[in-house]
């Protein structure tokens, strides 16, 4: 399967997905585990998460699909919705929030 194929099916068959260095768990960069928490402060425990620093197919794809350079990257709905800076910008607007209940909703 083509890599953007797989991203594609990835952010429309979840709700919420997040590509991040490491796991939520256990990140492996700040802005990763600064995104993770975000999403846990939004009360989204249970998102699905792609380790790009175990395909590196996927780590470069995801910056083409999205034509954004940086990950952390976050999806709702399908949607890009951008990395680490921008998720601290919305989270603390409440415009975050707002997407996500939306996107938990469907």
């Amino acid at each position: 399967m083509d890599v953007q194929e797989l991203i594609r099916q990835q952010v429309t068959g979840h709700p919420v997905v997040l590509y991040m260095k490491g796991t939520p768990q256990f990140p492996q960069c700040g802005f990763s585990a600064n995104a993770a928490q975000i999403l846990k402060a939004c009360g989204v425990s249970d998102f699905f998460s792609v380790n790009v620093l175990e395909d590196q197919a996927i780590r470069e794809g995801v910056k083409a699909y999205a034509n954004w350079p940086t990950i952390p990257q976050l999806y709702v709905n399908g949607q890009f919705v951008g990395g680490s800076d921008i998720m601290r910008e919305m989270y603390q607007s409440g415009e975050l929030q707002k997407l996500l209940t939306a996107a938990q909703a469907h």
